[in-house]
């Protein structure tokens, strides 16, 4: 019996990278919190993330997709409807996200400052 290797993020050859690379990604993070609040449209999610543009929102939701954070249903209406919403992967990583976003709320006036600061040298 074989087991696998324990995951190594540090390590260039670990499939951890590539989820990090995931779940760091800026746009990722927003189109999680919002879904985090309950099921979105297309446009909902266009709307309620100022800056992105269709063609990057579309991306990524499909890494979501593929990853297994997010799943697309599509509605028999007309004009067809289609919501996209978190999976139970998808949520459990919601918690600590929003505890980055937390952090966030709590410290970016320490950061510009900081930023500020370092460019002023």
């Amino acid at each position: 019996m074989s087991t696998a290797p324990a995951a190594d993020p540090f390590s260039a050859e670990c499939p951890t990278r590539s989820v990090l690379d995931r779940i760091g990604d800026r746009w990722t993070v927003l189109v999680l919190l919002l879904l985090a609040r309950r099921s979105h449209r297309f446009t909902e999610l266009a709307r309620g993330i100022e800056g992105i543009s269709p063609k990057v929102l579309t991306q990524t939701l499909r890494a979501m997709e593929r990853d297994g954070l997010a799943t697309r249903e599509v509605f028999a209406e007309v004009p067809p409807r289609v919501e996209y919403t978190l999976t139970d992967l998808g949520r459990s990583l919601v918690e600590a996200v929003a505890a980055l976003e937390a952090w966030t709320r709590g410290h970016f006036d320490e950061v510009l400052a900081a930023r500020a600061a370092y460019d002023a040298r």
